[in-house]
């Protein structure tokens, strides 16, 4: 394996969400060492299973970078997760005792959009199991939409499976009409009645839901009018996100996520021509973050510094 030299300083960049937690090791020059994903780090969801997703996740980037498992401790952390807009939730986790040498904690839309622009002001859009609208102009955040499974997140995977679900239950009833995602869904589900496919769906994650986006998607796009209809009413709410966005004049507007290749053509013309491509992905946004923050720092010590008196600092230096 290979040996961490003591002038050197390696970053990992964590990015945790509904579904999975994503972790990269970037050196000083921004080259990726190594990658590592493991599963869902929303502390909504669940405590344990976030620090255990942080905990494989690294360890999984660490053995990728063919380094060893006690640098660890060497690593400074940036770490972007779901959920930490809520301050009993960031409270949680900023007090972990977490195994790296240092932590700096922010939410996956903030990395997000860091990642998006390489560390500069702008905005984004994510589409993925979740969704929302973030920007970041003139230091100052913006947050849109973001309010959770199933009250919120609209446009997303989790609710395009959600209302799949409540199409498919009305049409197994007889109060909805045929279509090609009726069939396609009960495939998805392996179900073949209204008892097995609220077996299937009945208390799941969101994540769970947002699988079943696929066949959504797939359906719209061979013109099946019922899936049109859903991919519509979701691209139509993320395109007002935009809007909205767009009105604090970022720099550049992107849109991530795992839906957001496929959702790009629904989308209003007007937000599809501002669209850029992210410039780097959330977990690489997490390290700017962190180094951001560690510039911050040495800023505020070398201000300290310099606000104590020269007889104070001879003191405290000679004793």
């Amino acid at each position: 394996m290979v040996a961490l030299r003591d002038r050197d300083t390696l970053y990992i960049g964590i990015d945790g969400g509904g579904s999975k937690c994503r972790a990269s090791i970037v050196d000083a020059d921004n080259y990726v060492l190594g990658t590592g994903v493991a599963g869902p780090a929303n502390p909504l969801h669940g405590y344990a299973q976030t620090i255990d997703s942080i905990a494989r996740s690294a360890a999984l980037a660490l053995a990728d970078a063919r380094l060893s498992p006690e640098i660890l401790g060497d690593l400074v952390a940036g770490v972007g997760l779901a959920g930490v807009n809520m301050p009993r939730l960031y409270n949680e986790m900023a007090s972990w005792a977490h195994p790296f040498k240092k932590m700096y904690l922010t939410t996956d839309q903030h990395s997000a959009c860091l990642g998006a622009h390489r560390g500069g002001d702008g905005a984004v859009i994510i589409a993925g199991t979740g969704s929302v609208g973030y920007a970041w102009v003139n230091g100052k955040s913006t947050l849109l939409g973001g309010h959770g499974f199933p009250h919120g997140d609209k446009g997303s995977g989790a609710w395009m499976g959600m209302e799949a679900v409540k199409y498919l239950l009305m049409a197994l009833d007889g109060l909805a009409p045929e279509s090609r995602l009726k069939g396609e869904l009960l495939k998805a589900l392996d179900a073949s009645d209204a008892n097995e496919v609220f077996e299937k769906i009945g208390g799941k994650s969101s994540s769970h839901y947002a699988r079943l986006a696929v066949p959504v998607i797939e359906c719209a796009e061979a013109n099946d009018a019922v899936a049109v209809a859903i991919v519509r009413d979701g691209a139509s709410y993320i395109s007002d996100l935009a809007g909205k966005l767009l009105e604090l004049r970022p720099p550049r507007l992107s849109m991530i996520g795992g839906l957001a290749p496929r959702l790009r053509q629904w989308l209003a013309p007007q937000v599809v021509e501002r669209l850029a491509e992210p410039q780097d992905a959330p977990e690489i946004g997490c390290v700017y973050f962190a180094r951001q923050c560690l510039a911050k720092e040495a800023r505020d010590e070398a201000r300290d510094a310099k606000s104590v008196p020269e007889s104070a600092g001879s003191k405290a230096l000679y004793g």
